[in-house]
């Protein structure tokens, strides 16, 4: 096997890296990228690449193009590849796009611990400090829209212009006490069965509900629904989940008061994911002056379904 084509495999993943699979140069290179990411990259270098932690995680990260930072955090159990429709879409019309793989997600490692929004507010926090983001518009899907949300409870707007909250769990998911509309524990511990045992099928028979293709005449393509499976294959089994508690049963309340910038909510209005009336419309009326767009009969993964819809509301918004 020539050095190119181990080294290939190396950065595939198929081949363990270590010093006596690399030839001399491709060591030292791999050297001055490894200093290259330290949190002191400079600001707008075009980079795919990742960051390391206080507790030692390594998250990455990809960023394109340049102009206003807009950062994406993505929904469970996918990573940032979910993002590619509206990161490309933007860069072409002058921003920067960052967007990040959450711990155990992707291509981020895989740790045991700060499996919570806490944990994810503060990885978004390193990368976004690490590449010396400001004047960062902050786009959450699902998942996403709660680790923007604790990010903005735990680390303030002062590097924040506006926020999308699109299909986002906010302010809770879960029912309580305080909120009685909210899904039963029942709805989690299925989820949490599924990750648990066939996790596989498990996800292939999720991708139907997510992006709606059990609606009559839905039109999903079948690479829609393979794309849904091989993103959450890439989550460790422990990390996603742990992460079923936090996007479930995390209130996001205090921290949306907390918003003090221009943000929209986006949301499908056939969301049989997380229900529009429990989740949008109530963290719409804890934002103030928040601007509301709902789709009808949309998904979850609205997204994917209708890409150049909500690449036109986002583009709007964020010149606006």
């Amino acid at each position: 096997m020539s050095d190119l084509t181990r080294h290939e495999l190396v950065i595939r993943g198929a081949v363990p890296m270590t010093a006596s699979a690399l030839p001399a140069k491709t060591i030292a290179a791999v050297a001055k990228t490894e200093t290259s990411q330290s949190p002191t990259r400079k600001k707008g270098e075009d980079s795919m690449t990742t960051i390391t932690t206080k507790d030692g995680t390594q998250i990455y990260y990809k960023d394109w193009g340049k102009g206003q930072p807009i950062v994406f955090s993505h929904g469970w159990p996918l990573n940032s590849d979910a993002w590619d429709g509206q990161m490309l879409f933007l860069v072409q019309n002058g921003y920067r796009c960052v967007a990040v793989d959450r711990r155990g997600h992707g291509r981020s490692s895989q740790p045991s611990t700060g499996n919570n929004m806490d944990g994810y507010a503060d990885d978004l926090a390193a990368v976004i400090e690490a590449l010396d983001l400001k004047n960062a518009i902050l786009i959450g899907h699902s998942t996403g829209g709660g680790e923007v949300a604790r990010y903005v409870g735990r680390h303030g707007s002062k590097r924040v212009a506006k926020a999308v909250l699109l299909a986002a769990v906010p302010p809770i998911m879960l029912r309580t006490k305080a909120n009685p509309e909210g899904l039963p524990m029942e709805v989690f511990d299925r989820i949490r069965a599924g990750v648990a045992n066939d996790r596989s099928q498990y996800y292939k028979d999720l991708a139907v509900q997510f992006y709606g293709a059990n609606r009559p005449g839905a039109k999903v393509s079948a690479g829609i629904l393979d794309q849904f499976w091989l993103w959450s294959m890439q989550a460790g089994a422990l990390n996603a989940y742990e992460c079923i508690k936090a996007f479930s049963e995390t209130d996001f309340s205090e921290d949306l008061k907390k918003f003090d910038f221009p943000t929209l909510v986006l949301h499908g209005e056939d969301d049989q994911i997380v229900p529009v009336k429990d989740s949008a419309k109530k963290a719409a009326k804890l934002i103030k002056g928040v601007k509301e767009i709902y789709y009808p009969g949309a998904p979850h993964g609205l997204t994917a379904t209708h890409q150049d819809q909500v690449n036109a509301d986002l583009l709007k918004f964020v010149m606006g």
